[in-house]
């Protein structure tokens, strides 16, 4: 049974910083890709970012380039998410997630076989 959990979220003003965590029951390294992403209430679910499993290869959604940036430490079987900048339009539950599949494909909403229960950011004017 995969168990992934998310923490570090909470309330944050404009222009702060948060550092999100993902840590995998067992070992992460049996996924070859890791992600992150968010659903703001009303809205539909979107990808974050990704990170391949060398952490060599990374994607993110346009509106975080240059504020977020993932990484993974495969020894602590933990995913990071560095999110600078924030703003209030990044208020949403934030999700990791885990695949055997490539990273580039986690643009894909459906694409991942697994999901955390997520972690809530809320971003003050």
């Amino acid at each position: 049974q995969v168990q992934l959990v998310e923490s570090g979220g909470g309330l944050v003003q404009a222009g702060g910083s948060l550092r999100l965590s993902c840590a995998g029951s067992g070992s992460i390294l049996r996924f070859n890709a890791m992600g992150w992403y968010r659903q703001a209430p009303g809205k539909q679910r979107e990808f974050v970012a990704a990170i391949g499993w060398s952490g060599s290869s990374t994607y993110y959604a346009d509106s975080v380039k240059g504020r977020v940036t993932i990484s993974r430490d495969n020894a602590k079987n933990t995913v990071y998410l560095q999110m600078n900048s924030l703003k209030p339009e990044d208020t949403a539950v934030y999700y990791c997630a885990a695949t055997f599949r490539p990273a580039q494909g986690m643009s894909g909403t459906h694409y991942a076989d697994y999901w955390g229960q997520g972690t809530q950011v809320t971003v003050s004017s």
